[in-house]
C-alpha cells in the first residue's frame, strides 16, 4: 500500500493519512493522492497486494492504519473501520426520535446502514511505474456492493493475466452515496496477478455512466475509475444531488468484472 506509513519517512503505526477525501481538486492533485504526497511513499521493495485469478481477496478498511492488524498486533481492531463495537443493524433511523439521519456515531462511513453504503472497487494497470498508470489504463476489475462497511471485505478476481516482473498498480476506489460531502476515495497499491493461467489484455476502459434512469446508457464492458467533483479530470455527470456509484447505476455488476478483456 502507498503510505502505509504515513508521509513522514518512518513507521507510523498511528497513521490515517491515505483515508482522507478527495474533492475540489485538480487531477494532477487527486491522482494517487499526490497532494498528499503519499505517491512519493511506495510500498517496500517487493512487497504486492495478491490478487489471485479467478480467487478472492480480502483487505481491511478502516479509519486508520492503529485500528488494523498493521498495527499494535492488532489490538485496537475490532468487526468495524473504527474498531468500535456496533450492532449488526447498525443504522441512523429513528435515532433518538430524529428522522433517518446519516450514522452519528461514525460520520466517515457516509451512509444510513449497510444496504445504503455506496459500494467499492478496485482497478489495475499493467503498467509498473507509477508515472506510467493513466486513465486510459487503469481498469475496474471488481466491485463489492453495500461497502464500505465492516473492516474486513473480500473482494472477487476475474481471469487477469500475469503482472509484469516488477508489479502492476493497483487502485482502492470509494463514492460515498450521499451522507456529507459529494467527494471520493482512491488509494494506492502495488499488485500482482497470482495463479495467472490467462494471456487475455484489458479492453481500453471507457469513462462510466449514470445510468440508474435508463439501462441502455449502461457503458458496456472495460470502464476507468469514477473521477466525480472536481477541478479537472472528472469523467462523468449527474444532475444536483444524484451520486455516481461503483454499482448497477453506473453499469457495474456486483464482484469480479468479466467482460473487460480485449
Amino acid at each position: 500500500m502507498y503510505c502505509r506509513n504515513g508521509t513522514s519517512g518512518t513507521d507510523n503505526s498511528n497513521n490515517d493519512a491515505p483515508i482522507g477525501p478527495l474533492y475540489n481538486r485538480t487531477q494532477e492533485e487527486w491522482w494517487f493522492q499526490h497532494h498528499r504526497g503519499c505517491d512519493a511513499f511506495p510500498p517496500i521493495e517487493g512487497e504486492f497486494l495478491e490478487l489471485p485469478a479467478n480467487g478472492n481477496f480480502t483487505v481491511e478498511l478502516a479509519h486508520n492504519r492503529a485500528f488494523t492488524t498493521l498495527s499494535y498486533d492488532g489490538k485496537f481492531t475490532s468487526a468495524w473501520p473504527d474498531g468500535k463495537d456496533h450492532p449488526d443493524d447498525w443504522n441512523g433511523w429513528g435515532t433518538d426520535g430524529k428522522p433517518a439521519m446519516c450514522l452519528k456515531e461514525d460520520g466517515a462511513m457516509h451512509t444510513y446502514n449497510e444496504s445504503s453504503a455506496g459500494g467499492t472497487a478496485f482497478a489495475i494497470s499493467y503498467e509498473s511505474n507509477l508515472e506510467d498508470v493513466t486513465m486510459d489504463n487503469l481498469v475496474v476489475f471488481t466491485t463489492l456492493e453495500h461497502t464500505p462497511w465492516k473492516r474486513l471485505a473480500t473482494y472477487q478476481v476475474p481471469d487477469l493475466k500475469a503482472c509484469p516482473e516488477d508489479g502492476c498498480h493497483c487502485a482502492w476506489l470509494w463514492v460515498p452515496n450521499g451522507c456529507g460531502q459529494a467527494n471520493m476515495y482512491m488509494q494506492g497499491f502495488k499488485c500482482k496477478v497470482t495463479n495467472a493461467t490467462s494471456t487475455k489484455s484489458l479492453a481500453a476502459p471507457k469513462a462510466p455512466v449514470f445510468c440508474a434512469d435508463d439501462e441502455s446508457k449502461c457503458v458496456k464492458g472495460a470502464k476507468q475509475m469514477i473521477a466525480w467533483q472536481q477541478f479537472t479530470g472528472d469523467n462523468i455527470e449527474t444532475e444536483q444531488w444524484v451520486t455516481p456509484n461503483y454499482n448497477a447505476k453506473c453499469g457495474w455488476s456486483n464482484g469480479a468484472q468479466t467482460d473487460i478483456f480485449e
